[in-house]
């Protein structure tokens, strides 16, 4: 009952935590291609950030849950054997002569593993962002684009592109045959067209 009542009061922050990210790992992702992302961003394109890049990915959704299923039953071995001289060693440190009981084991690993998790988070969304970004913007400079979409303006106007990025407010692509970055507000746009779709 008390594990929950904690997961409970640590639910806001860990969410806190991944929009700061979210907003993190964004910034230097676009600041790689000279756009300064928070001027075009809704409230809501920040709330929804952490979750739209946790998800986008099928193999990193992946990664993600199953380091951390691991480190939580890693934790509950350790929880569940704290009366072994091995456990006792590893949890003490420094200080071994102690003996330590088994909420105070708890208690440590428990704080280990969200500092483990919030370190995996913090790594793959700058890690992310950063090779994201770098990635995107040689592949521009270097014209080595696939050009996946059709976007179709209101205007009747069409452009094959390769989109980088969708928020609530606006497109973010580059046309073929054009290194510029182009960004168009959603009301511009009457549809996008997936042109070369490797599913279907």
């Amino acid at each position: 009952m008390k594990f929950l009542e904690k997961l409970q009061t640590l639910l806001p922050i860990g969410y806190l935590y991944l929009i700061i990210l979210g907003l993190i790992k964004e910034s230097m992702l676009f600041n790689s291609l000279g756009i300064n992302i928070l001027k075009y961003s809704s409230i809501t394109d920040i709330l929804i950030s952490p979750i739209a890049d946790i998800t986008s990915k099928l193999g990193i959704f992946i990664a993600i849950v199953t380091f951390i299923l691991i480190l939580f039953l890693l934790m509950l071995l350790i929880i569940k054997n704290s009366h072994k001289k091995w456990v006792q060693k590893v949890v003490a440190m420094k200080n071994q002569e102690v003996q330590l009981s088994k909420s105070e084991i708890t208690k440590k690993i428990y704080k280990f593993f969200l500092v483990l998790v919030a370190f995996e988070l913090f790594s793959i969304f700058i890690g992310l962002g950063l090779g994201q970004g770098n990635r995107l913007a040689a592949a521009i400079k270097n014209n080595q684009l696939q050009y996946n979409y059709q976007i179709n303006f209101s205007d009747d106007k069409k452009d094959d592109i390769y989109l980088i990025d969708v928020n609530s407010s606006y497109y973010f692509y580059v046309s073929k045959g054009d290194k510029h970055i182009k960004i168009a507000p959603i009301g511009s746009v009457k549809n996008l067209a997936l042109i070369n779709n490797d599913k279907l």
